[in-house]
């Protein structure tokens, strides 16, 4: 009763209640020829990890490109992170620990070249 209150109350008033918007941040790394497979792990758990480390990151996957069409282009490793919206990935950026990460990356040097594109989900 009081739920529908609310929103009659908003309708009237012109308050429009939004839902956040899922923000996608998809990272693809091409890793360095003598990158070890032990290195690239440790990457990976490394970057998993930030998961339960930073606020307002929804989930973590990744994989390995397994594409019949070969247009990746040397880019091997997928990475998908899900915010809760566009402030949360916003927030990760220059995180403390989003910045450890990079400097792993950097002392391993096992990185030839990140991709990285991120996406509001559109319903």
């Amino acid at each position: 009763m009081i739920l529908a209150g609310l929103v009659l109350a908003a309708g009237l008033f012109g308050f429009a209640f939004t839902a956040s918007t899922n923000v996608k941040h998809v990272v693809v790394f091409k890793y360095k020829q003598s990158a070890t497979a032990g290195q690239i792990q440790e990457v990976t758990a490394a970057f998993k990890a930030l998961k339960n480390k930073i606020p307002g990151i929804v989930s973590f996957e990744y994989g390995v490109n397994n594409s019949p069409e070969k247009l990746n282009k040397g880019f091997t490793h997928i990475y998908l992170l899900t915010f809760t919206d566009a402030a949360a990935r916003d927030a990760y950026l220059p995180h403390p620990e989003h910045k450890k990460f990079g400097e792993l990356l950097g002392k391993l040097g096992v990185l030839e070249e990140p991709f990285v594109v991120d996406f509001e989900v559109q319903n």
